[in-house]
Formats: structure tokens, C-alpha cells, sequence
């Protein structure tokens, strides 16, 4: 049977969990601006490198969506 929790350990989890989202939202957000980018800025050499960089992109947006996902698991997990 395993320990209660201390408010500690609570806090330092809590913490983990704000920072994990944090971390996600971010991954997000940079993954959005560098697919949206080529659409809003005008022809020339930036919007060509935005472009080629589709891959990061998407690489920046999966993983900002798994980051936000493992904070959804560990919050529905702590309120059970």
C-alpha cells in the first residue's frame, strides 16, 4: 500500500505537471508559426527557408501536442 502524498510532494508534482504544459503550449505555438509563417510573409529568402522548414514544423507540433497530452494523463490520473 503506498504512502499518502505530503503537501510537498504534491506541490513539487503540481509543479512538474505546470511546467510539462508550459512546455507544451510553447512546442505548439513555435510549431504553428513556422508552418503558418510562409502563408503571411512576403516572397523572398525568409519565406522560402520557413518552407523548407515544414518538417520542424511539424516535428515542434507533435511534440508540443504530446507534451500537452501527458499533462491531460497526469491531471486526470492525480484526481482520481
Amino acid at each position: 500500500m503506498p504512502l499518502p502524498d505530503t503537501p510537498s510532494s504534491r506541490s513539487a508534482s503540481r509543479k512538474a505537471d505546470m511546467e510539462l504544459l508550459i512546455k507544451g503550449v510553447t512546442c505548439a505555438l513555435i510549431g504553428l508559426v513556422i508552418l503558418l509563417a510562409p502563408y503571411f510573409l512576403a516572397p523572398g529568402g525568409i519565406m522560402q527557408m520557413m518552407a523548407q522548414s515544414y518538417l520542424v514544423g511539424w516535428f515542434a507540433l507533435v511534440l508540443g501536442a504530446a507534451f500537452i497530452a501527458l499533462f491531460a494523463v497526469r491531471r486526470n490520473k492525480a484526481r482520481r
